[in-house]
């Protein structure tokens, strides 16, 4: 999230959930509508699967919806960290940064290196 530059999020599922609806626009805006979208939040997975559920979260799961209808074939599945080293190895590196990524580049900045 630090790539689209926004305000703090009021918890880490409200930044789960802003992410998704990202990449979601993001891979509709470059036309792959044929997407598998994994994140290690199993909330987030059920959120989407059973947005009645969760009434404080209805117009961003409204976003999503609508988002869906764009794709031909979209998948969020659930991948625990613990089967994926490389990401968890990223998310604690990023965790340990003063600041955040505000623009992207063709260099890989130093502690991204390091972490992979």
């Amino acid at each position: 999230m630090g790539a689209r530059n926004i305000r703090a999020s009021l918890s880490p599922l409200h930044a789960e959930i802003e992410a998704l609806i990202w990449a979601m626009e993001c891979m509709r805006n470059l036309r792959q509508f044929r997407v598998t979208f994994a994140t290690d939040c199993l909330q987030l997975v059920k959120m989407v699967s059973e947005p009645d559920d969760w009434p404080a979260f209805a117009n961003m799961l409204e976003d999503i919806k609508t988002l869906k209808e764009s794709f031909h074939s979209l998948e969020i599945i659930h991948v625990p960290r613990t089967q994926n080293l490389k990401a968890d190895g990223l998310a604690r590196s990023a965790r340990k940064q003063t600041t955040f990524v505000v623009h992207m580049d063709a260099e890989l900045p130093f502690w991204f290196t390091e972490s992979v």
